[in-house]
């Protein structure tokens, strides 16, 4: 992983990886026993929507590098991203020593006995709410997944792929029933849209972007190759990617690309300057919305 996809794990996840669950829920913000110290009380925080962390005990908080910082006590950055890096693959046999130690091997999810049903739960739909999507949007272009994962029942809003993989996301996992690939749908347009991931492909739904035009989901910026040979016969692409590092470098592979083609490659991240991608500026503009309504 690359600086910019270990900064949007969410910290959950990460957590989750430790070994820490929540003790509660407080709105978008989950409260745990802090993980690098003992405590009775939880006092230790992760704001879901901004994706940082806030140990009130302390009075220090951050995102996931100044956490792992935490964890392995080291303010080396590169130390911090091979400990995370770690954390989602096999963990390293120097890391055993650590005061507060994970497991030797980070257990992969599993999935088994999966069932795809029509995406009606209640705490899922309420999940994508608080993303700024409809009910009827969502239902349109996503599942409801059922699995087992090391025999425990699991459940989350699926999105397939063209690979016949799908991505899962739920309020405590996000992740990939494998195969990971590209999303397309293909509506015999000419011009088709790009997204980094399915909630931005759902924000711009809502928003009414791209409507009876084709529309491609990378589900990852590292399947943008695979996204290529797709993007063949468009004469107009046009990118929602995010307002980072890693949006800009896909941006630029794409016109790169298609250099020399007629195949013309639009940025149209102008729409949410100053946002962090389509979805936070959905989720601004329809708080915005609400709040001029009442």
């Amino acid at each position: 992983m690359d600086i910019e996809e270990i900064r949007r794990i969410p910290v959950a996840d990460f957590l989750q990886r430790l070994g820490h669950l929540p003790t509660r829920r407080q709105g978008n913000r989950l409260w745990y026993l802090a993980p690098y110290r003992k405590e009775k009380g939880a006092s230790f925080n992760v704001n879901l929507n901004r994706n940082v962390w806030y140990d009130f005990g302390l009075g220090k908080g951050g995102d996931i590098f100044s956490l792992a910082g935490m964890m392995v006590n080291s303010c080396d950055f590169k130390e911090q991203a091979k400990f995370i890096n770690g954390c989602f693959n096999a963990v390293p046999p120097e890391w055993e020593h650590l005061k507060y130690p994970i497991y030797n091997k980070v257990e992969q999810p599993t999935f088994e006995a999966v069932e795809y049903r029509t995406l009606a739960s209640y705490g899922l739909l309420r999940y994508l709410k608080g993303w700024g999507i409809p009910k009827e949007v969502a239902a349109a272009h996503c599942e409801e997944v059922r699995y087992r994962n090391h025999g425990k029942p699991y459940f989350g809003i699926a999105f397939r792929n063209t690979g016949g993989g799908c991505e899962v996301r739920s309020r405590f996992f996000k992740g990939c029933i494998p195969p990971k690939d590209i999303s397309l749908v293909a509506n015999g347009s000419s011009v088709c849209h790009i997204y980094e991931g399915f909630m931005d492909y759902l924000s711009a739904l809502t928003l009414g972007i791209g409507t009876g035009e084709d529309q491609l989901v990378l589900n990852s910026v590292s399947n943008l190759k695979k996204a290529f040979a797709r993007l063949d016969g468009y004469s107009h692409i046009k990118c929602h990617l995010d307002n980072d590092d890693a949006g800009r470098r896909t941006l630029a592979a794409l016109r790169k690309h298609f250099e020399g083609t007629e195949v013309q490659v639009f940025d149209c991240s102008g729409l949410y300057r100053g946002y962090k991608d389509l979805n936070e500026y959905l989720q601004t503009t329809t708080i915005k919305k609400k709040q001029n309504e009442s």
